[in-house]
């Protein structure tokens, strides 16, 4: 199962019923040998009773056989077998040479076969008697018996057998059993739905700690902590644990925005006064042209690196939270047509067919102008950038339920499926062309830029996009006063 939960409730299952089972196989055992047990003294003191009756009944009249008038057998005197009538179960009298002097009613009952093997089974026991278990077959089936050599009686009596059917004795334990396994399921059903609840219970700061850290999904929430569990057991050393760590984290994360806010600041003047004194260079008359050549590629690279330096500090300034929105009422509609001047040049450069839908009607927004101007102008930027000679890039907007939907088509090189997950991270590229001299320059960060300004505004971005299909970008904009960005 894939939750923990699920897991633990199916092991328990297991292990219930692996317990049940075992626990079931005790008891029939123990309460089969205790069974056995009771059954065995039973015989032994019917055994020691008929010895006893027999060597009485040996003192009382010097003999205790007679032959038979009939077929001249020796068979015990007709008033000693009358006492032995009254003993229960199957009892049999032993003389000489393992004769049988003396059957009882369920002896004689029995099959002439079944009797011959009870009589071959005791004549193989211990000469000092014992007991022993044997199948007579039906219908008398398994039977106990115990033999006891005889002594009393003179000699004219060698053993005495008592038996008994196991079918009774069997019976008890097997009901026991049957009853078990039949309250088992139950038992298991009710046990592993007890079991999952517990287990949930169980798991329920588990499922809070999880719900917490999701809600930390970025550097701007590692200011927040867990909150400490009142007990003292793994849960609260985790919970501590995962609090130190968000600790270390906050500390990382602060240095690195506050090294590249700091780093971002102090490139900027530098730039500055080199973009200057380059600037008047290239005026300065005279100068031979190839030097000016140079001057103008530095100047270029000073442009670029500028433009670097600004992006880096704005989302420095916004993961701080020191980038604040100023919001306006606006009509989009103007923010549009701005940039459907500067796409159309962009297109001409690149001999690219820009096509922008303004609406008819005024459509107002509070939004911060120039920002979404810059969001509108990176995601043209770059639709332009990869789209082919001969492509077109398509800008689109609709309302729709209080929110404005802006929509950037281009028929240009597409990104790769296994790209797609990075597109908005800050400096990865899809484009393998990452130096600064390749034919689509760039540092990687206007996307990250555009998803920055989209949700300051309380809105969203998302990218569809097919190699060789060209690439969609939607961003929703909420028409009312937007949500303040999270610190």
């Amino acid at each position: 199962m894939p939750t923990i939960r699920g897991r633990l409730a199916v092991w328990y299952a297991v292990a219930m019923t692996a317990t049940m089972f075992v626990f079931a196989g005790v008891i029939y055992l123990v309460q089969r040998g205790q069974s056995f047990a009771q059954l065995d003294s039973r015989l032994r003191i019917e055994s020691d009773l008929l010895a006893a009756m027999l060597g009485e009944s040996y003192r009382a009249r010097d003999s205790v056989i007679v032959r038979d008038p009939q077929d001249g057998r020796i068979i015990l005197r007709p008033d000693v077998a009358a006492l032995l009538e009254g003993v229960p179960g199957i009892v049999m009298v032993l003389g000489g040479e393992w004769a049988v002097v003396f059957l009882s009613p369920e002896a004689r009952a029995l099959p002439f076969a079944a009797s011959q093997i009870l009589l071959d089974a005791t004549g193989r026991a211990d000469p000092a008697g014992g007991f022993g278990l044997v199948d007579l077959g039906p219908p008398a089936g398994q039977v106990r018996y115990d033999v006891r050599r005889v002594t009393e009686a003179g000699g004219q009596v060698t053993a005495v057998v008592s038996a008994v059917s196991t079918a009774g004795t069997e019976l008890g334990p097997q009901r026991l059993l049957t009853a078990m396994l039949v309250v088992a399921p139950f038992i298991l059903v009710a046990s592993t739905a007890i079991g999952y609840h517990l287990v949930g219970r169980t798991l329920e700061p588990v499922d809070s700690i999880v719900d917490e850290v999701e809600a930390i999904t970025d550097g701007r929430s590692l200011h927040r902590r867990l909150a400490p569990s009142p007990t003292h057991d793994e849960l609260a050393r985790l919970t501590t644990t995962l609090n130190e760590m968000l600790g270390r984290l906050e500390r990382s994360f602060l240095a690195l925005r506050r090294f590249t806010a700091d780093a971002s600041h102090e490139l900027k003047t530098p730039l500055t006064v080199l973009r200057s004194g380059i600037e008047r260079s290239l005026t300065y008359p005279g100068a031979p042209a190839d030097v000016l050549e140079i001057l103008e590629e530095t100047l270029s690279e000073v442009n670029r690196m500028t433009e670097l330096v600004d992006a880096l500090l704005m989302l420095a300034r916004a993961d701080e939270g020191r980038a604040p929105l100023h919001v306006e009422t606006l009509d989009f509609r103007e923010i549009l047509e701005e940039v459907a001047e500067t796409a159309s040049i962009l297109g001409e450069q690149g001999a690219v067919q820009v096509a922008v839908e303004v609406p008819a009607r005024p459509l107002p927004l509070e939004a911060d102008r120039s920002r979404v101007r810059q969001l509108l102008l990176n995601l043209v930027t770059n639709a332009v950038k990869y789209t082919p000679a001969g492509g077109t890039v398509g800008i689109g907007s609709v309302v729709r339920d209080a929110v404005v939907v802006v929509t950037v088509r281009d028929t240009g090189i597409g990104i790769a499926p296994g790209d797609l997950p990075h597109v908005f991270d800050r400096f990865w590229r899809a484009d393998p062309a990452r130096s600064r001299t390749g034919q689509r320059p760039g540092a990687g960060l206007g996307l990250a830029i555009c998803k920055w300004i989209a949700e300051a505004h309380g809105g969203s971005i998302a990218l569809e996009s097919r190699p060789g299909r060209g690439t969609t970008v939607t961003v929703t904009l909420p028409i009312g006063h937007p949500a303040p960005s999270p610190n």
